[in-house]
């Protein structure tokens, strides 16, 4: 296997790394050149494993969650059970308004 191919794994072992491209402070480049210079299994690279931190979806969760309005949340709760229950209403009883009708004969008209 040759060297590009032995990096990709590491980086799919390390989906981390992607962060730092993501935030663009480094470059697939430089993780690569780290990476031909020390190999995988350095010191060199528990600084970039350090700094990702795994709460970090978490915190992100945490956020969303302080900011979420309970009472806009109840009233689409409740907005979404009436318009459930209105068509339940109307897809479960027969209409009873309509009423069958017999076809007109062909020699009266209206004003017969």
């Amino acid at each position: 296997m040759d060297k590009k191919q032995e990096f990709k794994n590491f980086v799919s072992k390390h989906p981390e790394l992607i962060n730092f491209i993501k935030n663009k402070e480094f470059t697939w480049q430089d993780f690569y050149e780290i990476y031909d210079i020390y190999g995988e299994n350095d010191a060199a690279w528990s600084k970039y494993f350090n700094n990702t931190t795994t709460t970090e979806p978490i915190g992100e969760l945490t956020n969303l969650v302080k900011n979420i309005n309970m009472d806009n949340i109840q009233k689409h709760i409740n907005t979404a059970q009436k318009a459930v229950s209105l068509i339940q209403e109307l897809t479960s009883k027969p209409a009873a308004n309509l009423v069958a009708k017999t076809p007109r004969p062909i020699t009266k008209f209206f004003g017969d």
